[in-house]
């Protein structure tokens, strides 16, 4: 099974990038946690993007606050498909953060999931290596399932408390 990149701009990220953990482990997928900055150790990220293919990663999820262009500077140097975590900060909520990572030129694209959005990206990578995967296509089929039947016992609970007529 390939595994997942994710690398955040600064250790600050990590109580947001946490959350994609327990989501790539509860599908049994392998991960690869890094510290890279596009500004700060332009070089080493440019490096760890451009031999991930190679290196055995199927999806890379980057997380960055303010106006840091991780995502971006990850999908110019790989053909992988590049998950962006806009991580929300001291200044503008994440906006900043977000607009930086939404807005990529044409040829370039990166899938941006919400601000502090990172178990969402986890299950989207999980999604994607899925697409080659019968094995976690099956377990992500069955989690759907489970999530969709919890929903409904809680409608039916509700339901029958608080409806009249």
């Amino acid at each position: 099974m390939k595994k997942v990149g994710i690398v955040m701009g600064s250790d600050s990220d990590l109580p947001v990038i946490e959350k994609a953990f327990g989501v790539l482990e509860e599908y049994g997928v392998p991960f690869e946690v890094r510290v890279l900055s596009a500004h700060r150790t332009p070089s080493a990220a440019r490096d760890f993007a451009a031999g991930a293919a190679d290196n055995g990663f199927g999806v890379i999820i980057a997380a960055a606050g303010k106006a840091a262009h991780l995502a971006g500077a990850m999908a110019a140097n790989t053909t992988l498909p590049v998950i962006g975590i806009p991580v929300k900060s001291s200044t503008l909520d994440g906006l900043d953060a977000l607009l930086s990572t939404v807005q990529m030129p044409s040829g370039m694209p990166v899938a941006t999931v919400a601000i502090d959005g990172a178990a969402n990206a986890a299950l989207l990578a999980v999604q994607i290596l899925a697409v080659n995967d019968r094995g976690l296509s099956d377990r992500l089929k069955e989690k759907r399932a489970a999530g969709e039947e919890k929903i409904l016992k809680k409608d039916k609970e509700i339901s029958e408390k608080y409806s009249r007529g």
